[in-house]
């Protein structure tokens, strides 16, 4: 293929990509101070810094944000449900998660395509057929994958948790397009979506944690980074042992040196 051609097919990729994460909300940059200075608060999630981890009991709670929340209007095309063995879900647990939903499967022996509950190996369901239905669903707008979407936007996760807590009512002055809503984080402040996460209590947490809204924001905050990195511990406890590796390295080389050139005067 001549290097043009396959330049020009990456251009459309990239634009295409762009265009469906600017489609509803989650999906656009950070709004920014008229310098370009973000103004995202500060938030400290338990897997910063190079020894941080995952706080799967906020990661579990933050699934069931996006399950009874989210997933409403976003897709996880490239999670499956057994996937969530890995934040500790048990393999009961995520049978039973999975067979809340309805697939689509076959064709079966008289060439028919039939419904059936969904099985670990599923992919998250998707709550609209095809993007047409997506966007007539929601006014136009194309709400975005979130898969990957707190390493799409700057600031990752503490853009989710600033966007999901940016909503209030608009200045005066600033007439909102019919629709649109006002949120002081989102590039523009004019937002499709509609405040997802409005009052506190809203989703129940079984396992006793106060469910304010900026205590669902933080957690499904960290399930989506988990669900978009979950390497991430891996790759971190990597990084510590070739850093340990090198400095020793460093400095039994100098060890070396040292003794090889002692009697040079």
């Amino acid at each position: 293929m001549p290097k043009g051609h396959m330049m020009k097919t990456s251009l459309k990729a990239l634009a295409v990509a762009a265009g469906l994460l600017a489609g509803a909300g989650l999906g656009a940059a950070p709004a920014r101070a008229a310098g370009g200075e973000d103004h995202l608060p500060e938030v400290h999630f338990s897997f910063n810094g190079p020894f941080g981890h995952f706080d799967r009991a906020s990661a579990q709670r933050g699934f069931q944000v996006y399950k009874e929340v989210c997933s409403n209007c976003h897709s996880m095309r490239l999670l499956s449900y057994r996937n969530l063995r890995e934040l500790g879900l048990s393999d009961a647990e995520v049978r039973a998660i999975a067979a809340t939903v309805q697939v689509t499967d076959g064709p079966n022996d008289e060439g028919q395509m039939f419904e059936r509950p969904g099985r670990p190996s599923d992919r998250f369901h998707s709550p609209f057929a095809n993007e047409k239905a997506a966007r007539a669903a929601n006014n136009g707008a194309l709400p975005p994958d979130l898969s990957v979407i707190t390493k799409a936007r700057e600031g990752g996760a503490s853009y989710i948790h600033a966007l999901l807590n940016g909503y209030e009512d608009p200045p005066a002055g600033v007439t909102l397009m019919p629709g649109m809503n006002y949120n002081k984080y989102f590039a523009g402040h004019q937002i499709a979506m509609a405040q997802p996460l409005s009052s506190d209590g809203q989703v129940e947490y079984t396992d006793g944690t106060k469910p304010t809204v900026d205590q669902m924001t933080r957690d499904v905050a960290q399930f989506l980074t988990w669900a978009a990195e979950p390497e991430m511990e891996q790759r971190k406890a990597l990084g510590v042992k070739m850093v340990l590796f090198f400095t020793v390295l460093g400095g039994l080389a100098y060890a070396v040196k040292r003794k090889i050139w002692a009697d040079v005067h």
